[in-house]
């Protein structure tokens, strides 16, 4: 386990340590948590690593002196979740509780905790770089509209501080740069590692392109990162995006068609008088290297100091299998993508199953698994058939709006995943909590292929608890189409397809369906035609959400203009409070 105070360093016999975490989240070495997963990962490579969980930030500041300077850097994260997020409603109310703190516990974090943390750190420790990372780090790593103060803000690296911000999944980038800062590499060396942000001071007389034009030849010093030499792209600047949201508009528009290629350009950012790099992903990692990052030794517990209390968001995963990273969905309203990225990464079943073995093992364990799965469940393996194809695609999509004729959307390797899985000895039950996509397996025509009718059988009668929750998102086409949706005609094939099932197995499995109100586009109108629409006559009806505008998506961008910066057309916006709360009202009137 790794050491959280100066007894357990000292029990450890260690005499320095490499590399600090601070994060927001209790510390679960577990590889549902970001933090476990790099501390172990850099543990592996020979990195002495201790994590400061929920350091209290409002007292003598002791938390953040404890242990001391680090011989490489502090790391910094917020946690699983965007601090924000994890303390507000989408109405802006303080939620009570804390799913990553142990007892559920509110208020052991602050708001913008990334920014609170770096800025105290550099305050003790003014010459230890500060590495920030996780979610709140990476979607917020360029200008960004904050919901919470309803204004534009710059990258957080301006806010915090901060030396570095590492996005994405960060496994390889941060090896790279820990073992960059040990051997003493200059900043122009680190600056050329893939998968880092960093701000620096000085333009050097380069102009923000007036229309976001591809920039080549300008004299610009930017360290490319290496293999290969990137393009550079340069987007808006922060004060024009202030000053004209058809510039955030647009600089969203070229962010995100780069954050979905295999091979983006460089993006530079101006602010100030410096400019913010983004360099482009590491390339998507391969089965071995995903299996290699869960062949760590995860103990799968919370960490020993928290003896005797519960952590829920543990509770929520302890008995969860991760299948692969990443989601070619392209929901509009989601930032799966804008972290974990488009491609997706699947593990080996033989990983998989290995790690089944383990947690039917373990003393704790039920013999129910409760998911297996990812941001999208049945995304596992999937890919394009002409990789070429890939390389050279800009869609954000593969999904939306009509699926790639180039995708492999064939459920027989998932299928025969989930038997072996429920073959392990100690494994009753193996269920999906993860969501799944039915525009994976069907059309408005049936079923796509002959693992389709299968694959929906399957996962109804032996892989849910007689609920299986889908999300269709609305009923107007409409608004489908600012959420980067299909159409509702697809859902009321699969409630079609699933009635079917039913009647022949004799089973009464029920289908759930979620819902988003106040979504850019959406009127109360659409909420009324929702509430009334046939296709949902006999369903269960109490998953909705209000609509929250987060960081790096484009509903979010669309909720801040009123442009949808796919066209640039104006996009009608509910910003009112209590006719947001009036379209969330129509979900629940009851039904004739």
């Amino acid at each position: 386990m790794f050491p959280t105070s100066v007894k357990e360093v000292q029990k450890l016999g260690w005499d320095y340590i490499d590399v600090i975490f601070f994060t927001g989240d209790a510390f679960v070495d577990h590889p549902s948590f970001g933090t476990a997963c790099i501390s172990r990962w850099l543990q592996k490579a020979g990195y002495r690593v201790a994590v400061v969980p929920q350091p209290n930030w409002r007292d003598d500041l002791r938390d953040f002196r404890k242990l001391g300077a680090p011989r490489l850097y502090f790391a910094v994260n917020a946690g699983a979740m965007d601090s924000m997020v994890n303390h507000y409603t989408a109405a802006k109310r303080l939620r009570h509780d804390d799913a990553y703190t142990p007892d559920g516990r509110a208020g052991a974090r602050p708001d913008r905790a990334v920014r609170v943390y770096c800025k105290i750190l550099k305050q003790l420790w003014p010459d230890v770089p500060i590495v920030i990372g996780g979610v709140e780090a990476s979607l917020r790593r360029l200008t960004h509209y904050d919901y919470w103060d309803d204004r534009l803000m710059p990258s957080i690296l301006i806010d915090s501080g901060a030396d570095w911000l590492c996005y994405g999944m960060g496994e390889k980038p941060m090896l790279e740069l820990t073992r960059g800062i040990e051997k003493g590499w200059s900043r122009h060396q680190l600056e050329k590692l893939p998968q880092l942000a960093f701000y620096r001071t000085g333009k050097n007389g380069f102009a923000s392109p007036g229309e976001g034009q591809q920039n080549r030849g300008r004299q610009l010093e930017v360290q490319r990162p290496s293999p290969g030499e990137a393009d550079t792209f340069v987007l808006h600047s922060y004060e024009e995006c202030c000053q004209s949201k058809q510039a955030f508009a647009e600089n969203f528009h070229h962010i995100e068609i780069y954050a979905n290629m295999l091979h983006p350009p460089v993006l530079i950012e101006p602010v100030g008088d410096g400019y913010v790099q983004v360099n482009p992903t590491c390339e998507p990692s391969t089965t071995e290297e995903m299996d290699s990052f869960w062949d760590l030794p995860f103990t799968k517990l919370p960490h020993p100091r928290y003896q005797g209390k519960r952590i829920p968001a543990y509770d929520m995963i302890k008995d969860s299998i991760i299948t692969h990273r990443g989601c070619f969905g392209g929901c509009n309203f989601c930032t799966i993508a804008a972290h974990q990225g488009k491609f997706i990464q699947s593990r080996s079943e033989e990983s998989i199953l290995k790690e089944v073995r383990k947690l039917a093992a373990m003393p704790e364990f039920h013999g129910n698994i409760s998911d297996v799965g990812a941001p999208t469940a049945n995304m596992y393996g999937m890919r394009g058939m002409d990789p070429a194809r890939c390389e050279k695609c800009r869609r954000k999509s593969c999904l939306y709006p009509a699926p790639c004729v180039n995708l492999d959307r064939s459920h027989e390797r998932l299928l025969r995943l989930y038997e072996r899985i429920d073959a392990v000895k100690g494994v009753r039950h193996s269920y999906i909590g993860s969501g799944i996509r039915y525009d994976l397996f069907l059309s408005e025509n049936g079923f796509i292929d002959k693992s389709s009718c299968p694959y929906l059988e399957t996962v109804m009668l032996k892989h849910t608890s007689g609920r299986m929750k889908v999300a269709p998102e609305h009923t107007s086409d409409k608004v489908l189409g600012y959420m980067a949706k299909p159409s509702f005609r697809l859902f009321e094939r699969l409630r079609k397809e699933f009635d079917t099932i039913n009647r022949r197995a004799g089973t009464h499995v029920e289908l759930v369906p979620y819902f988003i109100s106040s979504h850019p586009g959406c009127t109360l109108k659409d909420m009324q035609d929702l509430s009334r629409h046939p296709a949902l006559k006999g369903i269960w009806m109490d998953q909705v959400q209000d609509f929250m505008p987060t960081p790096m998506t484009t509903s979010g961008v669309m909720f801040y203009t009123g442009l949808d910066p796919r066209t640039m057309k104006p996009v009608f916006v509910e910003r009112n409070p209590e006719r947001k709360k009036a379209q969330k009202s129509q979900f629940f009137r009851k039904k004739a």
